[in-house]
């Protein structure tokens, strides 16, 4: 019963650690976002784009957002743009022929020095800041989150305390370390705008402005295996007869229709 009582007393804490764990952490994060974001800046080196890969990469795309969406056009609709990619003689998938000669990143120094760039100014700060952090703030509870968690969470949520009796819902200052990594985001787009190098997220920005097409991919293999996913949809038209069902729903007033007779002036 004393260990209930214990498990379930609220701990209350000091309000020196709000000013000397809790918001320091917070600063030194968002400081070291913003270091990285300018040092990547400087170190930066001009990307050359192949006009062909991000034609061919959108041509992915548009084929990809067809099979998606094709049952909210009309079949003919449907028909004619799956003749323009996958028709046996004319189709684009068909006639495409791409080099099959894929570069080797390994002997090119130009992506070696940028992977470089990338871990030095994503991992190795991390690492160092966040070693620094444990070492510096260790054993602190920081906050609570404000809806009960399991037991699950406590290695997440409590790294560097090793409490059996401690709630799950109280963060360590190790784990308040990491959740500003990824939680100062919104942060970063607001200060810097949306394309910062603070979020580390942002290596991902090439890959998704080409279709989802990096360098160095067999353009052949991947339309052949989209020519093979075109073939196989054949969706039905969702909005066949959409009029006639939407007029059903409504409840239109007589006075509204055409037809309808004048309304009488007599009193």
């Amino acid at each position: 019963i004393l260990l209930l009582n214990r498990v379930m007393q609220d701990l209350v804490l000091d309000s020196n650690i709000r000013l000397w764990v809790f918001l320091p952490i917070v600063f030194i994060t968002f400081l070291i976002g913003l270091v990285r974001h300018y040092v990547s800046q400087l170190l930066a080196s001009e990307k050359k784009h192949d006009l062909d890969s991000i034609k061919d990469g959108q041509v992915l795309l548009r084929s990809r957002l067809l099979r998606e969406n094709g049952r909210f056009i009309p079949q003919q609709s449907f028909l004619v743009r799956k003749q323009y990619f996958n028709d046996t003689e004319t189709g684009f998938f068909k006639t495409a022929n791409r080099s099959a000669n894929v570069p080797n990143p390994m002997t090119d120094p130009s992506m070696m020095k940028d992977a470089m760039k990338g871990n030095m100014m994503n991992v190795l700060p991390m690492i160092v800041i966040g070693g620094w952090i444990n070492w510096t703030f260790s054993g602190f509870i920081t906050t609570k989150v404000p809806f009960p968690l399991t037991l699950r969470f406590k290695p997440m949520l409590q790294r560097g305390i090793e409490l059996v009796s401690l709630d799950a819902s109280w963060v360590s200052s190790a784990s308040w370390y990491f959740l500003n990594v990824f939680g100062l985001r919104s942060v970063y787009a607001l200060v810097l705008g949306a394309d910062n190098s603070a979020d580390q997220t942002a290596g991902l920005q090439d890959q998704f402005s080409t279709g989802g097409v990096q360098q160095g991919q067999d353009m052949n293999k991947l339309f052949k295996a989209e020519w093979e996913a075109l073939e196989i949809c054949n969706p039905t038209f969702a909005l066949e007869n959409i009029e006639d069902e939407l007029m059903k729903g409504w409840q239109i007033s007589d006075k509204y229709l055409p037809n309808a007779a004048a309304p009488s002036n007599v009193h």
